[in-house]
């Protein structure tokens, strides 16, 4: 079969870009609409994306809902969302953010375990190292933990909660009404995991999915983020600006895989794309300008204290200045470097650099015809860039809907994406392998000996 785009949504409710929420078509109370909610997921559907995808704030402030405009102060927790969202669909995947930096593997392990459940296979778990102090101070520190020992709890949490998802073995339950015997004692396990930041017991008390266990995605790109996500994630979640770097992440990603011992294959890269689509340039720039002009200053303010690290304050500083050095973060260094390099590559002054940055946080805009927007997305597919792309539709629900009518035609037209769904699990889509019970793994390997 010939390799296909791979498609996730990006859609919160109170629009991606930070002054989404002030457009006309965009829904004021979006974020917190169950129904708005429904109708982008019923879209996303239509338009047979792979998954819809949803960030997380746990602060507001620096890297929190500020960062996100005012739109973004208050939302849904995503699993609980996307609970409530899946009755509605039966093929689309639901990402749903979690930390591991002020969550517990079990309580993860646990929520994922059954979203899974109950989407018929449909979960994913997006893997983040939480940044920034007001986030800490809602989870009894003061402080971010150190850039390096946040990824050493994620590398120990990512761990102990594939240990949990195993707890059961597939065939566990065998609910003999006539015999009374509900499930099998012998293919129930214990994790009993001790590490440097956790020391977890185990079994979970929820079974495995049809899909075996949700997907595993991350979005970490620098070297420690990279190095957890050759070892642990089977989707990568990635910002880039040039293909030339997006080439670089892709290969680097995908050698450190091979060095794990893993299928790269099986490790999918998904840059950000954030498109104004229009039937002409002059229609998809008339958008993206509409747009830019509802920004308000405050708000991209806050966007690039909290991208640029949130070691730098930049109210007070000309905004029709440059861009002043920030000190070195213990947040998101991937990102403060990006944020950087932008700046200095367009010699943007800070009011340009945050109406640039405010639809897509660092990701790559496209403004464009469906044309030479594909004509972009087919040559970072076909180039070793990307095996698909998280799509960011700048505010809601026009550009999603300008996307799945326009953009996903001409995908198809040229036979680079699907016409229908593979499967009905998130992994049977994206392609991914069906993980093998370690216990059951186990036993076959014993009995093959014997």
């Amino acid at each position: 079969m010939a390799r296909k785009i791979k498609l996730g949504a990006f859609l919160p409710g109170g629009g991606q870009h930070v002054a989404a929420w002030r457009h006309p078509d965009q829904p004021t109370d979006g974020a917190l609409s169950l129904e708005f909610h429904k109708q982008l997921a019923l879209t996303a559907e239509r338009g047979l994306f792979d998954a819809y995808f949803l960030a997380d704030n746990l602060a507001i402030g620096f890297g929190g809902a500020r960062e996100g405009g005012n739109a973004r102060v208050a939302g849904f927790e995503p699993t609980t969302l996307f609970s409530a969202l899946a009755p509605f669909t039966k093929n689309l995947g639901f990402i749903a953010t979690s930390s591991t930096t002020y969550e517990e593997p079990y309580t993860t392990a646990r929520k994922f375990a059954s979203l899974d459940l109950i989407s018929g296979g449909r979960a994913g778990w997006n893997v983040v190292t939480t940044t920034g102090d007001p986030t800490a101070q809602n989870f009894n520190r003061q402080t971010q933990l150190p850039h390096a020992e946040r990824y050493r709890r994620a590398a120990e949490h990512v761990d102990v909660v594939k240990a949990l998802w195993d707890s059961f073995e597939d065939d566990a339950f065998t609910r003999d009404v006539d015999s009374g015997k509900f499930y099998d004692p012998s293919k129930l396990h214990e994790a009993n995991y001790r590490g440097e930041h956790f020391q977890v017991r185990g079994p979970l008390n929820v079974s495995r999915s049809p899909q075996g266990h949700p997907v595993i995605v991350q979005a970490g790109q620098s070297d420690d983020g990279r190095g957890l996500a050759a070892q642990t994630a089977e989707v990568i979640f990635t910002a880039h600006q040039h293909i030339e770097t997006a080439q670089e992440f892709y290969r680097d990603i995908k050698a450190r895989a091979r060095g794990f011992g893993r299928d790269p294959n099986h490790v999918l890269v998904m840059p950000g794309v954030s498109p104004f689509v229009g039937r002409t340039l002059e229609e998809a720039q008339e958008k993206y300008e509409r747009l830019t002009s509802l920004i308000l200053e405050e708000d991209g303010v806050g966007l690039l204290n909290g991208l640029t690290g949130g070691t730098l304050d930049l109210r007070g500083y000309d905004l029709d200045g440059p861009l002043p050095e920030a000190p070195p973060t213990e947040g998101m260094k991937s990102r403060q470097a990006l944020i950087r390099q932008i700046a200095d590559e367009n010699n943007f002054t800070i009011r340009q650099l945050y109406q640039w940055v405010a639809s897509a946080r660092g990701h790559f805009t496209i403004v464009g015809t469906p044309e030479t927007i594909v004509d972009t997305l087919q040559e970072w597919f076909e180039n070793e860039a990307a095996d698909g792309f998280n799509i960011l539709p700048p505010w809601l629900p026009t550009a999603l809907d300008d996307f799945v009518d326009l953009v996903i035609p001409e995908l198809q037209r040229r036979g680079l994406f699907r016409t229908e769904y593979e499967g009905t699990t998130l992994r049977e889509n994206l392609g991914l392998p069906f993980p093998i019970n370690r216990w059951t793994a186990a036993r076959s390997v014993v009995q093959a000996a014997e």
